[in-house]
């Protein structure tokens, strides 16, 4: 049985004034997909990403989540569904000033009534889900730059969000570092059955997780369908396949 989309962008087009980033995007995420947004630099990944997330309205289109349109929606809606997603930027944004138990608080202190205690036993276990536990005191500064990024993902989990949106996680990132981020990933979804959209042109982390994906093409300004960017790579359309081939087909 087909699962119905959890998220449905529908003719969605980005710009910046008379510039046009990207147009006609149409794609469909189902629940549980490791869902894959990729393209080159200058593509307009993290401008759809905005799109997504609320920072940025698009310029044309509609945004729908389990079918209630996102952009369409008064203050208060775009809210209460922004409350449903968890987002990963791409250096982790972790505050400087503050302990990891604080960074991962902090959506918990804003969004929910539950005590001091119930937040840092929700902490506590958010943390130990991506492999920080006894890590509650320690400041950004004193990890890791894998550290960090798991650590940024913990607070994007803190609300138990239904969709996760991750931007370039395995950016900057040591190849077996990513590898066991990627590992993570599968396993919250496979474990929380999360929807995780991933914004990446990491070609190795495209490959290893991605269920499904669209190609951002930068010369034509608009998407590619690809599906399982595995099937993408060998009979995709050819601009995938020199794209997920670094041009060495």
């Amino acid at each position: 049985m087909e699962r119905a989309p959890q998220i449905e962008v529908r003719g969605v087009a980005m710009g910046y004034g008379e510039f046009v980033v990207q147009s006609d995007l149409n794609f469909s995420v189902g629940k549980g997909d490791v869902f894959i947004i990729m393209g080159g630099n200058g593509c307009g990944k993290t401008t759809l990403m905005r799109a997504l997330i609320g920072l940025q309205r698009p310029a044309a289109g509609t945004v729908r989540y389990d079918g209630e349109d996102f952009w369409g929606a008064t203050e208060e809606g775009r809210e209460r569904m922004k409350r449903r997603l968890g987002i990963m930027f791409q250096g982790g944004a972790l505050w400087s000033s503050l302990t990891l138990a604080e960074n991962v608080a902090l959506p918990l202190a804003e969004y929910t009534d539950f005590p001091p205690a119930r937040i840092a036993e929700i902490v506590s276990f958010k943390l130990a889900l991506v492999g920080l536990a006894g890590f509650e005191d320690f400041y950004p500064s004193e990890l890791s730059g894998g550290m960090k990024k798991r650590a940024g993902l913990a607070r994007a989990m803190a609300l138990d969000p239904d969709i996760l949106i991750i931007d370039e996680p395995s950016s900057g990132l040591d190849p077996l570092t990513a590898r066991r981020l990627d590992d993570l990933i599968l396993e919250l979804r496979d474990s929380l059955g999360t929807t995780i959209i991933v914004i990446s042109h990491d070609l190795s982390s495209i490959l290893a997780i991605g269920s499904d994906s669209i190609y951002l093409d930068a010369d034509t300004r608009t998407m590619i369908a690809t599906g399982n960017p595995r099937e993408a790579l060998r009979t995709g359309d050819p601009r995938v396949r020199h794209f997920l081939t670094r041009g060495s087909q």
